[in-house]
């Protein structure tokens, strides 16, 4: 598996788990809580040792939301070589195909990973779950008819249509306290070049759209300012949008809160599936 600093992709393709990375800059005056605006007020788009979820620093820019409507551990058995013997003589199987070369093996191109990616895959079906004593819920999740439906900018849209993404699957998640809320997106393109390409067009216009949730909280997401992230694995682009619930600008706390919950997060479902599928080229059942 790949370093934390192999995961980075470029000057704005950011962080990724095993591969990934961080945010934040000084925001305006947040909108009302349930207003229908985001604005970056803070994006990880440089600075800092890297790490597999992003670090934040704060840059001014207003984007409406209205404006589209809204390790792998090898078992070795006590009993010894004798019992793994037993074990091979018995397979019919055939073996598993040989995992291609490159930190992304058969997640590097959709030609090698054809299975086509869902919700259940990418984010699982537990709607709360605990990583490290942190606890998280899920709230919402969408799969986009297309993947320009659940990303916001002109730079970003186009990449992805060039990138001839098949499927944008998006979900969107608060912590405990109810206090960070935010959402993931995962498109999948053709390669690991159109990936990087989706990646690079990610700035303070252009950024996963913020899925708004039914819930007392996450019905905040995209009012007042967020840090928005694009970074690759293979041929599928990673897209983050976090805040606070009332819209207000981390302080330097903060923003370590806001990476810890992405790493969390990401760590416990995104990249759950998207290691399986570089080892394997199929979807996790």
């Amino acid at each position: 598996m790949a370093s934390p600093e192999e995961r980075e992709n470029g000057t704005e393709s950011g962080p990724r788990r095993s591969r990934r990375q961080r945010a934040a800059d000084d925001p305006e005056k947040a909108p009302q809580s349930g207003s229908n605006s985001s604005r970056i007020g803070w994006s990880p788009y440089d600075e800092g040792p890297r790490s597999r979820a992003p670090l934040w620093f704060a840059i001014g820019g207003v984007a409406l939301l209205g404006l589209l409507g809204g390790g792998l551990a090898l078992m070795w058995n006590a009993d010894g070589p004798s019992t793994v013997e037993t074990a091979a003589s018995r397979r019919t199987s055939a073996p598993l195909p040989s995992v291609p070369p490159g930190k992304y093996g058969f997640a590097a191109d959709r030609t090698t990973d054809p299975d086509p990616i869902s919700v259940k895959e990418i984010f699982g079906n537990k709607k709360k779950f605990t990583v490290s004593g942190r606890a998280y819920e899920m709230t919402i999740t969408s799969k986009d008819k297309k993947c320009t439906d659940g990303a916001l900018g002109d730079k970003l849209q186009k990449a992805l249509k060039s990138g001839k993404c098949a499927q944008l699957v998006r979900a969107s998640f608060r912590d405990k306290a109810g206090k960070v809320i935010g959402t993931i997106g995962v498109a999948n393109l053709t390669t690991s070049k159109t990936a990087s390409a989706v990646a690079k067009s990610g700035d303070t216009k252009n950024y996963v759209k913020p899925l708004t949730g039914k819930d007392s909280v996450t019905k905040f997401i995209g009012s007042g300012s967020g840090g928005a992230k694009i970074w690759t694995h293979g041929h599928y682009a990673i897209m983050v949008w976090f805040q606070n619930k009332d819209g207000t600008k981390p302080d330097s706390k903060g923003s370590k809160r806001f990476a810890q919950a992405i790493d969390d997060i990401t760590k416990a479902t995104v990249f759950k599936a998207l290691d399986n599928r570089t080892l394997t080229g199929s979807a996790l059942t």
